[in-house]
């Protein structure tokens, strides 16, 4: 049956009555089938109901696609390791970083530690999974966050920052969830009700927590992206 979650309920309490009503146990049983995507509208009452069963109600439009946008590696795709090595990469692209956070409303710091850690600021990087530039946008993603050329740094940045800010709204400020869906999706923290226990989502938290700190705490970007 379809939770129900009022806006003043915390994030992860919504997000663990999720878990259990798509069947987390079912989940772990079987864990080489397919997700089962997630519906959900919100009613007259300002109350958020989500399944991923809607049994034909008209109301319940898809939320989140069952894989969370990502897959262990797609066919043909050709990685692309992070190459430029330069200093002044990390502040090249100052300008559309500090625009992107002012729109969306989300830390400059934050911004810069979710680019570092997914392309070290190459724009040109591609993951093996297929997610491109600066920000590393799943095709998918980049297409919801109207990007039409991920390549283009500033189109790349903006369209991570305003994912970062859905994310921000989805799980109410929650930081690391925020930073976990970004990473696994927000079907996966959905479905766990937490940070997926995913070794690399974890460690990708813990990382982007690090630069976040760095960044906030000096001036000097090139000085704080240097790897510990």
């Amino acid at each position: 049956m379809p939770v129900q979650a009022t806006s003043g309920s915390s994030p992860r309490a919504v997000l663990r009555a999720l878990g259990a009503a798509l069947g987390l146990a079912a989940l772990a049983l079987h864990p080489g089938s397919a997700l089962a995507d997630i519906f959900t509208y919100t009613d007259e009452n300002g109350e958020i109901h989500f399944t991923n069963r809607p049994n034909g109600d008209p109301r319940f439009k898809v939320y989140i696609k069952g894989d969370g946008g990502r897959s262990p590696r797609r066919k043909g795709v050709v990685p692309v390791a992070p190459s430029d090595k330069s200093l002044d990469r990390f502040s090249r692209y100052d300008a559309w970083i500090r625009q992107a956070a002012t729109l969306y409303q989300i830390p400059e710091e934050l911004v810069r530690a979710v680019i570092k850690c997914e392309s070290d600021y190459d724009p040109r990087a591609v993951s093996p999974v297929g997610a491109q530039g600066l920000m590393q946008l799943m095709p998918e993603t980049a297409l919801r966050m109207q990007v039409r050329d991920p390549f283009d740094a500033r189109e790349n940045i903006f369209g991570g920052t305003r994912y970062l800010r859905v994310l921000a709204n989805l799980f109410n400020g929650d930081l690391d969830l925020t930073i976990a869906g970004y990473n696994a999706g927000e079907g996966a923290v959905m479905r766990y009700g937490g940070i997926p226990p995913y070794e690399e989502t974890q460690a990708y938290v813990t990382r982007v927590r690090t630069y976040y700190a760095r960044y906030r705490t000096t001036r000097d970007v090139a000085v704080a992206s240097i790897e510990p």
